[in-house]
């Protein structure tokens, strides 16, 4: 799948192993956000380590789970506090206290997971491509089939440039650069994404 973002001209950035996680990933960076592709490689893994509990083999096999994870970061060092209620997540692969905050909606699977990294400093977590026609992220809109919607996603839909609605199936719109070429491209069934640059 992320072959077929590369064919359309994303640059993609280097690719992870997420030890003690199960997961591994491909990413395509942008200079205001980036774009990650992650699967699970060893369910065992994914289902017994520290990150158990966000139920990512579940999310991976059953149909009506969200595909789809939003991770915020603070936009304002002088902004320090939790923005929704959740759980301290030690991934293996970092050192404390190095950790992420995930959402308390992570057992509600028709939701995407929701992700708070407190640790990336501000207007310091993606890199400009250097080529390629995508250079940033105008505004993501994400659907789930999720009613009502929980507390963690109404707080996580205030972020800037996001929006989280109601839809009748798993969906994210991403525009890029304001849409200025005027061009689309509609991903399914490949991916449950629509571009628009």
């Amino acid at each position: 799948m992320a072959d077929l973002l590369v064919s359309l001209g994303m640059q993609e950035g280097t690719r992870n192993i997420h030890e003690g996680q199960g997961t591994s990933n491909r990413r395509f960076f942008f200079a205001n956000c980036a774009l990650e592709l992650l699967w699970v490689h060893d369910s065992v893994e994914a289902n017994n380590g520290p990150g158990r509990d966000m139920l990512l083999s579940k999310r991976s096999v059953e149909s009506t789970a969200s595909p789809f994870g939003i991770i915020l970061q603070r936009t304002d060092n002088s902004i320090i506090e939790i923005p929704f209620n959740g759980w301290n997540y030690q991934p293996d692969y970092f050192s404390p206290p190095r950790a992420f905050h995930i959402g308390e909606n992570s057992n509600k699977l028709v939701e995407p997971l929701c992700i708070y990294a407190p640790f990336i400093e501000p207007d310091n977590s993606t890199q400009t491509p250097d080529e390629g026609i995508f250079k940033f992220i105008s505004s993501i809109r994400v659907y789930t089939p999720s009613d009502p919607l929980s507390d963690v996603l109404l707080i996580a839909n205030s972020a800037d440039r996001l929006s989280i609605e109601q839809g009748p199936q798993h969906l994210i719109e991403i525009t890029f650069d304001d849409h200025k070429s005027k061009c689309s491209k509609d991903l399914r069934p490949d991916i449950p994404l629509i571009i628009y640059w």
